[in-house]
């Protein structure tokens, strides 16, 4: 087996390269394909014959999306229309890494497979048309949507940090945080989702898949937790989101369950506490 990594150098990328086997890995930066340009996209899968083609690109900065929405199209909907096209010219299968944002947040469970997204942005927009691509495209596909996502890289279109290490960071320097509680989701650890991405894509069990740490939490409980841990007397007071007016409406509720995963009997993702202590350790901040 032969696998491409797009985006090899990013967040979930990164984690990919350490879980798949050296020899069955391609990683592919930015600086090797730009998923924007047909041709560059077609001739650099038709080189490398690869049977997996994993797209962990994407253009996620959600509010920035809502400016400009060219971006947010070139890449997440018709760069992701280019590999797909790319995988079906030599035969491969494309996992493609989509999001919670398809949703509106109006349900009140963990979005299933089943569930009707209704995206609330741009970016959910694009993210979602996206899908709409492969699945018109292919028939060899995995879409993979997770949420709240954090990884030791660190996301390079957020500046290279995650959730957990900004707020650590902005606790070495303020008296008190302000996080929102009324936001919840499914916080996911990039490690675990990579690890379960390559079982995944080493069954021919293809479709879309909800793949999240288990349980749920808002972004308040999720920081309280983060300081418990580490054992940290940290004043933490939480908010509405109303007080961080964004351009970007945000669904209020996007929890996922792993529906499909668990019907296929793959479902080996932890609970969203015991992947952030695993996290915490792996980043040295709490030791074993």
């Amino acid at each position: 087996m032969r696998i491409a990594i797009i985006g090899a150098d990013g967040q979930l990328g990164s984690d990919l390269c350490r879980v798949i086997p050296k020899e069955e890995q391609v990683p592919l930066t930015i600086n090797d394909v730009d998923i924007t340009s047909k041709e560059a996209t077609s001739a650099v899968i038709g080189k490398i014959a690869s049977s997996i083609v994993i797209n962990t690109a994407a253009c996620h900065n959600v509010d920035a999306c809502e400016d400009n929405a060219g971006p947010a199209f070139a890449v997440n909907t018709f760069g992701v229309r280019n590999l797909a096209l790319a995988c079906q010219g030599v035969g491969a299968a494309l996992v493609h890494i989509s999001t919670d944002y398809v949703f509106d947040g109006e349900k009140k469970s963990p979005y299933t497979e089943e569930d009707i997204p209704r995206p609330l942005s741009i970016y959910g927009i694009s993210k979602l048309a996206g899908e709409y691509c492969i699945r018109y495209i292919l028939g060899k596909y995995f879409i993979v949507r997770t949420t709240g996502l954090y990884g030791a890289a660190g996301c390079l279109g957020k500046g290279g940090g995650n959730f957990v290490e900004n707020i650590i960071k902005q606790a070495n320097t303020k008296t008190e945080l302000k996080v929102v509680n009324d936001e919840v989701l499914s916080p996911t650890y990039a490690f675990d989702l990579a690890k379960q991405i390559y079982q995944l894509v080493k069954t021919h069990y293809y479709g879309l898949y909800h793949i999240v740490n288990h349980g749920q939490c808002s972004w308040y409980e999720f920081t309280r937790k983060i300081f418990q841990l580490l054992e940290r007397d940290v004043k933490v007071q939480p908010i509405n989101s109303s007080a961080f007016p964004a351009k970007a409406r945000r669904p209020k509720y996007s929890a996922l369950g792993n529906a499909n995963l668990n019907k296929m009997k793959l479902d080996n993702m932890p609970a969203w506490e015991d992947a952030l202590k695993a996290y915490l350790i792996a980043k040295g901040h709490l030791k074993v």
